[in-house]
């Protein structure tokens, strides 16, 4: 779980988003969670099948959504040798930066933590609600005509296809630091809208949909929105 490193929010929200970050999810990890049933009070366990996790998905977020509070949440974590994810995102740089060639969970765990402090907004500084769009999964012939104008395209082998790196094709569109009426996209991480003071919900959803429309113009590629809209 070191790669979740400083991920704000609680621990009953995470099965619900299925939150993940650097190669890691939460359903790796994930047992079981029991939650409540608000139409009649039962108590019900969730097993991870029953969860129906996806790509920062959930029953929760789906079929189940304001039918249950979950209530708490059970971990199967792994025991010493352990298996460590660091070649995703920039953790094998910063680890040697660091100059650690031998790394332990907390080594791995601090990486993240430097690597998001010099890229995102603190949350109780600068309002957002984090990473705001999905990564998209597009088909191997997607990608090749993307590469072909883009060479320096950031891809990822997935289920499906490629997964694209959101950030950097609403970066290449042009969105990078891009301010209107109090609020818009991070000068540092284009996935995450920000809000400096006075934005209703409202403008920061019409900001997301005209980053929506600019992506697939120019690359042909529709993104979708992670956070919920209430």
């Amino acid at each position: 779980m070191e790669n979740l490193s400083l991920i704000p929010g609680k621990v009953g929200a995470a099965p619900m988003q299925n939150i993940g970050a650097y190669g890691v999810e939460i359903k790796d990890t994930f047992q079981e969670l029991e939650a409540l049933r608000i139409s009649d009070g039962e108590l019900v366990t969730f097993d991870r099948a029953a969860c129906r996790f996806g790509y920062r998905e959930s029953f929760f977020k789906r079929e189940g959504r304001d039918l249950f509070v979950i209530l708490s949440v059970t971990f199967r974590l792994d025991k010493a040798p352990h298996t460590l994810h660091t070649s995703y995102g920039n953790i094998q740089q910063e680890l040697e930066h660091r100059g650690i060639q031998h790394p332990t969970i907390q080594d791995v765990s601090e990486a993240v933590i430097a690597i998001r402090r010099s890229k995102l907004p603190d949350p109780a500084v600068l309002g957002n609600a984090g990473s705001f769009f999905k990564n998209p999964v597009v088909d191997p012939l997607v990608l090749e005509a993307i590469r072909a104008e883009y060479p320096d395209v950031v891809a990822y082998p997935a289920e499906g296809g490629y997964k694209l790196a959101a950030g950097w094709l609403i970066e290449r569109a042009g969105w990078k630091g891009h301010q209107r009426d109090g609020h818009g996209v991070h000068d540092r991480q284009a996935l995450v809208l920000v809000n400096h003071g006075g934005a209703t919900g409202q403008q920061v959803f019409d900001l997301s949909t005209d980053i929506l429309r600019s992506v697939y113009e120019r690359f042909g590629v529709e993104l979708e929105r992670e956070v919920n809209i209430l």
